[in-house]
């Protein structure tokens, strides 16, 4: 016979009880099949827990051992159990997060980390940063449970793509350039046929092709000749480029701002197939635990569900 939880039980409740018949029936079993257990567990140990008396039992100077011991596991256990459950309701452990520069920017990705610290004291969210590819890359491979991309690079197996927003993008110009200088208003939206000729600063599009790609789609299709003046794997270095004048980039909305005594923004005409989206990529395997809680906070927000 191995000692179980279960034995422990039997004997803290005969102990309790002082009564092996009342034992039984708090236990919801017989009355013979639990002295059968007492039996064994005396057995094993090697040392009677009891003695017996027409009134029922009292326990022996082992028996008072053990029941120190037994209660002290039994409540161990107990808080094992609550630490578990908590881990599989997602109210307890630890959730990898990585987003890449330009979903930072907006307010919504720090918002759902705040709401996760908030709500969830107990999970510890730990962050870091990546180009799109990367992030991608390491969700897949479980080295991120998930995170904030803009537009997917690829799309592997087993992973998901959740759409949380989408945001208008905009022209980042140099401040000193003459789309900043001659516009009387520059809320004016910048026409395609304005760009022609100019250099324009691109996140690596094996890293972050989509609203790159779009780009010069839309330049192709309307005939504007533009220089690909250089490529960058992160959001941010192109705008560190355009505040040194190297050329124009396109930005989400959310990025506007930055570098804001260099770099003037403009919305772009007809920018409908420009729109930036916020996406949440995660592994279709691992929606529970702390996972699946960060997911359906991140859809609660993006709902617009939140007390």
């Amino acid at each position: 016979m191995h000692i179980e939880i279960r034995h422990l039980r039997y004997f803290m409740a005969v102990a309790e009880t002082g009564h092996i018949t009342r034992a039984a029936e708090a236990l919801g079993m017989q009355q013979p099949p639990l002295s059968q257990q007492i039996r064994a567990l005396e057995t094993e140990l090697g040392a009677p827990l009891f003695h017996r008396h027409p009134k029922g039992v009292e326990l022996t100077e082992a028996g008072r051992v053990l029941q120190a011991e037994a209660g002290r596991l039994l409540a161990e256990f107990a808080a094992m159990q609550g630490r578990l459950l908590d881990f599989v309701q997602g109210r307890r452990g630890r959730i990898a997060v990585g987003f890449t520069t330009s979903a930072a920017a907006h307010a919504f990705t720090p918002a759902s980390l705040r709401l996760c610290r908030s709500r969830h004291p107990d999970i510890q969210v730990d962050v870091s940063e990546y180009n799109a590819a990367e992030l991608t890359d390491a969700v897949r491979d479980a080295r991120l449970n998930c995170g904030f991309l803009r537009v997917p690079v690829a799309r592997p197996p087993g992973l998901a793509f959740e759409e949380v927003l989408q945001e208008e993008s905009v022209l980042a110009i140099p401040i000193d350039h003459r789309l900043a200088l001659e516009a009387a208003d520059l809320a004016r939206p910048v026409r395609l046929k304005e760009l022609e000729g100019e250099r324009l600063i691109l996140v690596r599009r094996p890293g972050a092709p989509g609203l790159y790609a779009n780009l010069l789609a839309a330049c192709a299709r309307n005939n504007v000749n533009v220089e690909q003046a250089v490529e960058v794997e992160r959001m941010m270095t192109n705008l560190n480029l355009v505040a040194a004048g190297v050329g124009l980039s396109l930005v989400p909305t959310s990025m506007r701002g930055a570098h804001a005594g260099a770099v003037v923004y403009r919305p772009l005409e007809d920018a409908a197939s420009l729109r930036s989206p916020l996406t949440l990529v995660y592994r279709e395997a691992d929606c529970g635990g702390p996972t699946g809680i960060f997911i359906d906070m991140v859809r609660e927000l993006a709902a617009g569900r939140l007390d």
